[in-house]
């Protein structure tokens, strides 16, 4: 028997055996549904004061790449295999099929590969290195739209490949509304998170999950919160994962009615904040969280005292062989 003295200064010394504390504390394992949510909340303090911020204003932001795949899409991605398979459209054995720019991808590959589906990912040719690498990993079968088109072509390529295989589950993330189901709880989290003292928040638009789901749900609890939709200036502006909404293929769960106000953010303005954020705060974000950022800044200079929140999607591991 092995036995271990602690001092716990500056009370007395203690002394309890291996034993004892192996049999008087329940291990219980986690899944890896477990993990998702519950992303720690991040003060930004350094970058609002780069950005010449008052002090009365506090600029937080959810860390995403905590979820298990490493973005924000876990919650998407879970939710609407749970979903499906409560409703029995999908069950062990069949592919899910959907379009991606690549993180959605990754999280269902994840989630499919411990559920025990295959995958089919649309996506397009000019995605990044390190997201074909790691859906290759997973095993899934990728195929290839036109980069040009963008998540769009990926989008209508999907829907042809659906059509023409009924056995397919289509998972249609931008018109699937157990997308935005999944993030009220984010809305919740960040509720909690900030003791309701939130007064904005800032959220990017890709599938709109995300900002809907959120939004939704901090209406609920507050009528005096602020939520601001922020997407690409232009159609051209390439920040990966985000769209320009009044000239993309817009995702049926997508209610322009639901934002406060928009929020325009250029290519070079999401640049810059990816380097004030590496350089000030220590976090290496991807395009579309530095974009967020930069849009969250852009509001908070329209106030003179605030809590305002957004989200960081992911990290910027993905992005090393396509940089913004």
């Amino acid at each position: 028997m092995l036995v271990v003295l602690c001092q716990h200064w500056p009370y007395t010394a203690c002394m309890f055996t291996m034993q004892e504390s192996f049999t008087t504390t329940q291990f219980i394992p986690g899944s890896l549904e477990a993990q998702v949510g519950n992303t720690p909340l991040l003060n930004l303090q350094r970058t609002a004061v780069a950005c010449n911020l008052p002090s009365s204003i506090q600029l937080l932001a959810k860390a995403e790449w905590f979820n298990p795949s490493g973005s924000v899409k876990d919650r998407a991605a879970l939710h609407i295999i749970q979903t499906a398979e409560q409703h029995g459209r999908l069950w062990p054995g069949m592919t899910i099929l959907d379009s991606t720019s690549g993180n959605m991808g990754i999280a269902y590959a994840m989630f499919g590969a411990a559920r025990g589906y295959k995958l089919k990912i649309v996506m397009p040719e000019n995605a990044s290195l390190e997201r074909i690498a790691i859906l290759r990993h997973y095993g899934v079968e990728l195929i290839f739209s036109d980069g040009a088109a963008s998540s769009d072509g990926a989008i209508e390529l999907a829907r042809q490949l659906a059509a023409d295989d009924p056995t397919l589950f289509y998972a249609n993330q931008y018109d699937n509304p157990a997308n935005w189901q999944a993030c009220l709880p984010m809305g919740e989290e960040i509720w909690a998170q900030t003791y309701g003292r939130i007064t904005h928040f800032v959220c990017t638009l890709g599938s709109s999950g995300t900002f809907t789901g959120v939004t939704l749900r901090l209406r609920e609890l507050s009528s005096d919160v602020q939520c601001i939709a922020a997407q690409p200036a232009t159609a051209h502006e390439g920040i990966a994962g985000l769209k320009h909404m009044p000239s993309a293929i817009r995702p049926a769960i997508y209610d322009e009615t639901l934002a406060d106000d928009n929020m325009s953010v250029t290519a070079n303005e999401a640049r810059h904040m990816l380097q004030i954020l590496a350089q000030k705060e220590g976090l290496f974000v991807g395009p579309s969280a530095a974009a967020a950022v930069a849009a969250a800044v852009k509001v908070a200079r329209t106030q003179t005292e605030g809590t305002i929140v957004t989200v960081l999607p992911d990290n910027g591991l993905k992005y090393l062989s396509k940089p913004l």
